[in-house]
């Protein structure tokens, strides 16, 4: 038996693979399907989104059990995604949810998991943005301001970053919910802002992306989380944020869609993550009154050709190939455009999530 002399591909290159062909074949559908299909196709489908939305906020099914110790999350991930649908709970509804979620507030401060669960500052900000979102004179008087702040205090670690729970891990996710929530309940001073900005920045890694903690890999969610609290205490300055911009950049896959990481798979979660960093990088700048500026993994500025404004209905005009994804730049860089922004594929990315995340119901 003679050797086999054929490269064999990687895990990483064969999952990579293996995603391309499932969206190429996605897209493949799109551009051979008549006009009225491709229509319903990419369209957001707001009326059974909304319906999903409310049957999870009601009664979930037995696969849940292993979200147990987020059901804030799922209350905030619900809320707020049916507040942005420009959609509403009943008054029923509405006290069941800041009922439960006062069940979860621990009368030392913060809230947990589930009723009788330890404080966590990722649940804190789950159900403190859920009650946000709903608002009101009945969920906005159920946060009690003056226990999630001694819950912040005791979080705090001496290397000025926060602990998610007691005793727990020390991460730039922690600073985030932490500043976050102390910022929009305006309980935000000195001693919970001490040296977050210098842990932050410390967690800055030579690719440009923020990792978890130090000497960790540059990933989309702790981006988001360490460039959203440089924000709000006012020292996003002090990151390098051409090389922050110039990694984000790359994360956008030919697919349309962003990974997480270097060299992994597109994902429709970082579709938020990696995507609000350029919603915060715009806010930013626009503060300071500069543009963002994409650059090329070499670090030089890409060039420029064409500015557009993107649509779901520009989406649903194209042909629907992959190809004209990854064919918008030159040799070195991703996109180009003529003026500074937008810094990624916004018709790419609403292609990849209406087509490839959404469930299809025609």
């Amino acid at each position: 038996m003679e050797p086999d002399t054929e490269p064999r591909g990687t895990v990483t290159q064969r999952e990579q693979s293996m995603v391309l062909n499932d969206v190429n074949m996605l897209y493949h559908i799109y551009a051979t399907v008549p006009p009225i299909a491709q229509t319903l196709m990419m369209e957001l489908q707001r009326k059974n989104h909304v319906e999903y939305l409310l049957r999870g906020l009601q009664q979930l099914g037995p696969s849940f059990c292993s979200l147990d110790a987020n059901r804030p999350w799922i209350c905030y991930w619900i809320l707020h995604s049916m507040a942005l649908l420009g959609e509403f709970v009943d008054a029923d509804l509405e006290d069941r949810t800041i009922e439960f979620l006062s069940r979860c507030q621990d009368p030392n401060g913060g809230y947990g998991g589930g009723p009788g669960q330890m404080p966590h500052l990722a649940t804190t900000y789950a159900a403190v943005n859920a009650l946000i979102s709903l608002g009101g004179e009945k969920s906005l008087p159920s946060i009690n301001r003056s226990k999630v702040y001694t819950f912040l205090k005791c979080m705090k670690d001496p290397s000025g970053a926060f602990r998610m729970h007691d005793a727990g891990e020390i991460d730039v996710r922690a600073c985030y919910t932490a500043i976050s929530v102390a910022s929009i309940l305006n309980i935000l001073d000195d001693e919970l802002l001490q040296n977050v900005g210098n842990y932050i920045l410390s967690c800055q890694t030579y690719e440009g992306g923020i990792a978890g903690e130090p000497g960790s890999e540059a990933h989309g969610g702790y981006t988001f989380c360490g460039l959203a609290a440089m924000i709000l205490i006012n020292e996003a300055d002090r990151l390098d944020l051409d090389a922050l911009i110039g990694w984000v950049v790359f994360r956008q896959g030919v697919e349309g869609g962003f990974q997480g990481r270097t060299n992994k798979l597109v994902d429709g979660c970082y579709s938020f993550w990696q995507g609000g960093v350029f919603a915060l990088l715009r806010r930013f700048h626009s503060i300071i009154g500069e543009s963002p500026t994409p650059v090329d993994q070499r670090g030089a500025e890409c060039s420029i050709d064409n500015t557009q404004t993107t649509t779901a209905s520009d989406v649903s005009e194209g042909d629907g190939s992959s190809d004209e994804i990854s064919s918008q730049g030159d040799e070195h860089c991703h996109f180009q455009h003529r003026e500074r922004e937008p810094l990624f594929h916004s018709i790419a990315l609403q292609r990849y999530l209406l087509l490839c995340s959404q469930v299809q119901i025609l």
